[in-house]
Order: structure tokens, then sequence, then C-alpha cells
């Protein structure tokens, strides 16, 4: 289950850009475009497995956002959304130029609002 490990990644990377802020993060949002090989229920079932372990995190919410694939066509220099992988401009010209979906990151992080910290 590799939805396990990219969690675990997620805190790696909150740790890494928050240090000592860790607890009062309250929600955290990720972007995931469709060709990353992201499924929003496992991601969203690894993540309340994980925090299970985690008494700090026990709180903590996660968003999962699927944005879509866009690609770029170089004959009329538009950009289109890509359906059931058919990476073909409404002009009818194939594309290759992915402008959009491969990414998986984090796209926002939501603290508390606890006065004095």
């Amino acid at each position: 289950m590799h939805e396990l490990s990219i969690v675990r990644d997620i805190f790696s990377t909150l740790e890494e850009a928050y240090p000592g802020r860790m607890q009062d993060i309250i929600k955290v949002e990720i972007e995931a475009g469709l060709l990353c090989n992201i499924q929003p229920i496992l991601i969203q079932n690894a993540f309340e497995a994980y925090v299970l372990d985690e008494a700090l995190f026990q709180d903590l919410e996660l968003e999962v956002k699927l944005l879509p694939i866009i690609a770029y066509c170089k004959v009329c220099a538009m950009n289109f959304e890509v359906y059931y992988h058919r990476f073909v401009c409404t002009c009818g010209q194939p594309s290759d130029q992915i402008i959009q979906g491969e990414e998986l990151r984090i796209s926002k992080v939501m603290f508390n609002n606890k006065t004095g910290q």
C-alpha cells in the first residue's frame, strides 16, 4: 500500500516545514492529479490509520482534492481537459504536453487560532 508511505511523507514534509508547530495544525489539504495514481479514499484510510497511533494528530483533518488532467495543444495554442485518457484536443490534434494532472502536493495547511503562540 503506497498510500501509507505517501501519508508518512506528508507528515515528514510538515515536520520539516513547521518545526515545533505540528501540534497547532488542524487541517491539511493536498492536491492530487488524476495521473498520479492516488485514490482519495485510500489516502484517507491510510491517514486515519496513521493518526490512530499518533495522539498529537488525532484531531487533524485531511482533505484530498483531485485535479483534472489538462494538456496543451501546440496546433491551436490552447489548454484542454483530458477525458477518458484521450489526449486529443477539440481541434482533433493529439498532444503529449501535460500541463496539470501529475502533481501530488500539499496545497494548504491550516493552524488553530491559539493566541500567545
